[in-house]
């Protein structure tokens, strides 16, 4: 009885000592994307510097090339609503048809519909034009926060998320965690690369997206408990 009583308070201490780390993680990623939002819409739209963007664009002139820009085009693709909407739906269906996680699959849309919504929100409200020297024709819509880099964390680091929650195998499970983050990045960087957005609208569209992720999961967590 005792050994069990002790087990049991072990137990529960190792828990909350889980439960602690995990909430300073979900707090520090949280309050360190907050101030990187705030400090680059400041710099953007109350100081009016765009010095930086335009270092990064005149940084990268001498890296264009037809071969890179099919390569981002490719990566950039796996931004796209094109390819996040059917990943998303494939995403559903496994996690509530073979997997039987109902809350998985009710992360995935909700994650998924309010970031879209967040990304439209935020567009309109600051207005922000494209670069007028993309790399690429037929570039719509407003440029601050990038979609793509916003949409990209969410729907990406959802999948680490998960990685980290389902893959028991460390070696796979750190190796599909810092290829998912690679592909944040790339995408992130091929917006920049093509000129369809300025650096600084990506930087705020990853704050955004890293907001809102941990924002969601939170919730979701306190709803699934």
């Amino acid at each position: 009885m005792i050994r069990r009583f002790s087990h049991r308070i072990k137990k529960g201490w190792a828990e909350l000592a889980l439960l602690s780390v995990e909430l300073i993680i979900i707090l520090v990623v949280f309050i360190l994307s907050l101030i990187a939002f705030i400090f680059i819409t400041r710099n953007v739209f109350v100081l009016k510097d765009e010095e930086f963007d335009y270092k990064v664009f005149t940084f990268l002139e001498s890296y264009v090339s037809t071969s890179r820009n099919n390569v981002m085009l490719f990566f950039t693709f796996l931004g796209t609503h094109l390819f996040l909407i059917p990943a998303n739906i494939l995403l559903i269906i496994y996690f509530l048809f073979i997997k039987k996680h109902r809350w998985y699959s009710i992360k995935i849309p909700v994650i998924a519909l309010t970031s879209l919504a967040l990304m439209f929100i935020l567009k309109n409200f600051f207005g922000r034009q494209r670069p007028d020297i993309p790399l690429i024709k037929e570039v719509h819509g407003l440029s601050f926060p990038s979609g793509h880099a916003l949409m990209s964390v969410t729907f990406y680091g959802l999948l680490i998320h998960i990685v980290w929650n389902t893959v028991s195998r460390t070696w796979l499970k750190w190796t599909l965690i810092v290829l998912l983050v690679l592909l944040i990045l790339i995408i992130g960087f091929t917006r920049i690369y093509l000129r369809v957005h300025y650096p600084s609208d990506v930087f705020a569209g990853f704050a955004t997206g890293f907001l809102w992720l941990v924002t969601s999961l939170w919730v979701v967590k306190k709803l699934e408990q």
